[in-house]
């Protein structure tokens, strides 16, 4: 069993920058790939971001070039830093602990165990 928890969301302004981070416990391995997931209202969850094995990340086109996914392999910790936020970028966001496996992972059927949530609300 995989515990994650999320923390760093908060309200910025549009242009701001907030990094979320997600701390996992119970069963981890360095080998296992994670993601960032979000969720607007009304919206189903959306893929933003997964890494991989060999710490290859992915995105999905709307935050390429703003946001960056990275991990801590010692400290079991999974980060999503985000720059220039927009409006559009308010969600729920969920990190999430996937398989053993390299490439990209940016659909929900591929993971396991799943995260809260942190709000992040991003104001114009």
């Amino acid at each position: 069993q995989v515990q994650l928890q999320e923390s760093g969301g908060g309200s910025v302004q549009a242009g701001g920058s907030l990094t979320l981070s997600c701390a996992a416990s119970g069963y981890t391995s360095r080998n296992y790939y994670m993601g960032w997931f979000r969720q607007a209202p009304g919206k189903g969850r959306e893929g933003v971001a997964s890494i991989d094995r060999t710490g290859t990340p992915a995105y999905t086109g709307s935050v390429k070039g703003r946001f960056t996914i990275s991990k801590d392999n010692a400290k079991n910790t999974l980060y999503l830093r985000m720059n220039s936020l927009r409006p559009e970028d308010t969600a729920m966001y969920y990190c999430a602990h996937g398989g053993i496996g390299t490439g990209t992972f940016l659909h929900q059927d591929q993971y396991r165990y799943w995260g809260q949530g942190t709000q992040v609300t991003v104001s114009s």
